[in-house]
Order: C-alpha cells, then sequence, then structure tokens
C-alpha cells in the first residue's frame, strides 16, 4: 500500500496520543481519516486540527459496547464503500498490583483492550474481504511482550492481542488482508494519567518514564513506515524497546535486569 491518497483508514483512539498522532499522518499523506472515541465533542475539536479536516469523519465509537461495532461499520461502508486500513489503537493502561485488583478491573481492562479491538475486527472483516488489500494495524504496548510491576491486567490484555492477531494474519493472508503489530515503548502520551488503580479510579500521574519518551508523532512515523515496508511488527520507542531482544535471547538476564526497573 504505497499510495495513501484516498485511501479509508480508520482509527480508534483517535481523540489523542498515538491514535491523534497516526490520522494526522495519514491525512496529511491524502487519506480519508475515520476518527473514533468516545467522546464526540473532543474528536471534532480533534477533528479542526488535521491538515486536512475535510477528508476526515467523526464517528464516536464505544469499545465497550460491542453491541455498536455492526452499526458503526455499515455507516463507514455507507460512506465510504471501504475500508482501507483499520488502525485498533484504543485503550486503558493499570496501575496496581495484582494481589490487590480486584477481578472487575481485570474485566474492564480487558473489555477495551481486547474484546473491543477483536469484535470491531470481525465487524469490518466482512467488508475487506471483498476488496484486493487491506490492511490491519493493532498497537499492542512493549508490555505485550512480557509483563511488569503494576501492569498485570495490561500485560495480558496485550499478550492476548499478539496471540490474535498474529493468528489472523495466517489466516487471512489468502485474502490479501496484512496484519501488522505494533509494540511501543515509552511514548509521551497521557496513557499513564487515564491508567487504573484498584479502586477503579484513574492514576492521575504523568509518569517519569512516559513524559522522557518518544513523541507521539515520532511513534507513528515508525507505524507507517513499518506498514509501507510490509513488516509484521515494529517496536517504536528508546532503549527500553531492547528489552523485548533480552527476554528472548536471555530469559535470566532480562529477569535480572527488569526486577530493578520502576514501575513508574
Amino acid at each position: 500500500m504505497k499510495n495513501l491518497e484516498n485511501k479509508i483508514v480508520w482509527i480508534t483512539g483517535a481523540s489523542s496520543g498515538i491514535g491523534l498522532a497516526v490520522a494526522k499522518l495519514f491525512n496529511e499523506r491524502g487519506s480519508v481519516v475515520i476518527l473514533s472515541a468516545r467522546k464526540k465533542e473532543t474528536l471534532e475539536k480533534t477533528q479542526k486540527t488535521l491538515p486536512n479536516p475535510e477528508k476526515s469523519f467523526v464517528l464516536p465509537l464505544d469499545l465497550t459496547k460491542p453491541e455498536q461495532f455492526v452499526m458503526a461499520t455499515k455507516q463507514v461502508i455507507d460512506r465510504y464503500n471501504d475500508i482501507d486500513v483499520l488502525v485498533n489503537n484504543g485503550g486503558i493502561s493499570q496501575r496496581s498490583l495484582a494481589s490487590e485488583t480486584p477481578i472487575d478491573i481485570d474485566r474492564a481492562i480487558m473489555e477495551v483492550n481486547y474484546f473491543g479491538h477483536v469484535g470491531l475486527t470481525k465487524a469490518v472483516l466482512p467488508f475487506m474481504h471483498t476488496q484486493k488489500e487491506a490492511y490491519i494495524i493493532t498497537i499492542s504496548s512493549l508490555s505485550g511482550k512480557f509483563g511488569f510491576f503494576q501492569r498485570s491486567a495490561y500485560a495480558a490484555s496485550k499478550h492476548a492481542l499478539q496471540g490474535f492477531f498474529e493468528s489472523l494474519r495466517l489466516e487471512e493472508e489468502k485474502n490479501n488482508i496484512k496484519v501488522l503489530l505494533a509494540y511501543p515503548g515509552y511514548v509521551n502520551t497521557q496513557i499513564s494519567q487515564n491508567a487504573l488503580k484498584s479502586d477503579g479510579t484513574v492514576h492521575g500521574d504523568h509518569d517519569q518514564n512516559q513524559a522522557n519518551g518518544i513523541s507521539p508523532e515520532e511513534c507513528a512515523e515508525k507505524i507507517l513506515s513499518a506498514m509501507r515496508k510490509n513488516k509484521l511488527e515494529v517496536f517504536p520507542g528508546g532503549r527500553e524497546i531492547n528489552a523485548a531482544k533480552l527476554k528472548r535471547f536471555a530469559p535470566k538476564t532480562f529477569h535480572k535486569v527488569i526486577k530493578k526497573q520502576k514501575p513508574t
């Protein structure tokens, strides 16, 4: 997918952070972007910041409400006929010890981060099957490759994404539907502020690791570059992304290193 002019790109979690940066980048390259998140007002403000706002559409969507997925997909198809790229980006993080986290919080995080993306993807797939080419980009996390302090539910949801979308990639290759998994490290977004604590309230703090991370714009550039090169996965971030290789090739050394890191 070298030419992005007039491609239809649907992005969840598009009102801020990585989702917004990805939306701006596709839109700058000539794509029509469908902006989805829960709050219509926020999306409308986001729309005005796009390089080409006339080539965009605001479509509010709650990833915890799967009954919305089929109707939302129909709206996109009725308006544009195709969905060339689906960017599964919406999500929520966690800042709580597993021993202190009620199972309801685990379920809430899994509902957004896993079932939301899987459900929307399944709603979109029948239409992608009728196209000559399509792309699914799913934004996981470095936590999708290994667990970390105060991230048990979050890491579990991201590990689950890897299993589903790697399987989907194999199944859909015959239909020329490509799947890219992105595993960002530290990106300077609001994800830590919005992370859930054990009582269900938000963490509220901008973690130092996030503050020192790469910009959402740099992250988006790396993701789009990986897509255009037909890569299977991409690791946007700083030196922290080397932990994935260390975990794979030297697990004992990895454990010694990772247990000394601060959770925030």
